[in-house]
């Protein structure tokens, strides 16, 4: 195989393919990077069973061929290189890079070991780009993190006739966004998807400016895969198998006791006051129609507190919160000011979740449909 490429389109293209592959494997075949060459370009792919990525380059092809060669390392040479042609070459089971003044002589990896790629279906529907990036770091965040209970580690996709929402949970907190979903003649007008919440970040911050996405759900021989496909480029991901908590429906339709407060001025507060706290504490917020008075109770030696405006409706309200769950919202909500609204629960000894959503200005809602339901800590009474 022979081939000589632009320096800085195949560095791209090979960060890519070796971004979503794990760090360890205990197959060390699939931690290498698939590299084909035809009279059509350059294809580079990487799979390991789990997650695939593909993507397709210019290239001036003078023998074309196939060869296998470590990912992670062929990633911080193309990084490194010199401003100047890429040129490859193989002689037996060595692999000779030139780029301007550096050599590299790389060791193949048996090519014909290398598992086969998923094959994708015709597309089930398109996806704005920027939008379902901003959805996926909203919602993804309160996925949970520990692989003991696999089916909430994921971010569910809840495809409708022309909407998409994406759903995620840890049992301490949910998080919900729609957003519009294109059928592009497909029929498909109602399909479930259980993606992984890592893949589906990774997947956010790649294709974010991609323009349009086009998303394909497909089930083959007892394995179901979603694929991604933008701007040559391709993501297949497995998806999670088992069912998804009914999660959904414990938002509540309406809530009549809420504050509204500067979005930015509530996480500097949050922030300050919980330096105090020791690990896994929880802040005390007081609202009232003087304001939010925010108190951490941390070792005998250090306490904080601090009040910030805040515009009540409804009832004086105390609940006791994790900051950094808090925060996790707050960060999400993209508005000027949030709403923090107050659930009641059937014990008046329990304070029900607090539902935290985007405002646009003190008396006015945001106009997406972000919604963020924490479980608030039991006071002690």
């Amino acid at each position: 195989m022979k081939f000589q490429v632009n320096r800085d389109v195949f560095s791209e293209a090979v960060s890519f393919a070796v971004k979503l592959l794990p760090q360890r494997t205990t197959l060390p075949i699939l931690s290498g990077v698939l590299i084909e060459a035809s009279d059509s370009g350059l294809s580079l792919s990487s799979f390991d069973y789990e997650v695939s990525a593909q993507t397709s380059i210019a290239a001036e092809v003078e023998e074309p061929g196939r060869i296998l060669v470590s990912g992670r390392l062929l990633a911080d040479i193309a990084s490194r290189l010199p401003n100047a042609p890429v040129q490859f070459t193989t002689k037996e089971s060595r692999i000779i890079v030139t780029c301007g003044s550096a050599n590299f002589t790389l060791l193949s990896m048996p090519v014909e070991e290398y598992p086969t790629l998923p094959q994708v279906s015709d597309q089930t529907g398109l996806l704005p780009a920027e939008e379902f990036a901003n959805a996926i770091a909203q919602v993804a965040v309160a996925a949970s993190r520990d692989d003991v209970t696999p089916v909430i580690t994921g971010v569910q996709l809840e495809v409708s006739e022309n909407s998409v929402s994406l759903v995620a949970t840890d049992r301490y907190r949910v998080a919900v966004r729609s957003i519009d979903w294109d059928s592009a003649g497909s029929n498909v007008t109602s399909v479930t998807a259980l993606v992984p919440a890592r893949t589906l970040q990774e997947i956010g911050k790649t294709f974010g400016h991609s323009g349009t996405i086009s998303v394909a759900i497909t089930s083959t021989d007892d394995r179901e895969l979603i694929a991604f496909r933008a701007d040559k480029k391709t993501v297949t991901s497995l998806l999670i198998k088992g069912n998804f908590p009914p999660v959904k429906r414990l938002f509540p339709e309406t809530v009549d006791n809420y504050a509204v407060i500067n979005t930015g001025e509530l996480i500097e507060a949050v922030r300050r006051v919980s330096l105090v706290l020791e690990r896994e504490a929880a802040l005390r917020f007081s609202f009232s129609s003087d304001g939010l008075t925010l108190e951490a109770i941390g070792s005998e030696q250090a306490q904080a507190s601090e009040s910030i405006d805040a515009f009540l409706t409804g009832v004086d309200t105390v609940v006791s919160l994790k900051p950094q769950f808090l925060l996790d919202g707050l960060g999400a909500v993209h508005s000027e000011f949030v709403r923090i609204s107050f659930t009641k629960t059937e014990n008046p000894n329990k304070p029900g979740p607090v539902l935290i959503t985007s405002q646009s200005s003190k008396d006015h809602a945001g106009a997406d449909d972000y919604k963020y339901l924490l479980q608030p800590n039991l006071l002690l009474r």
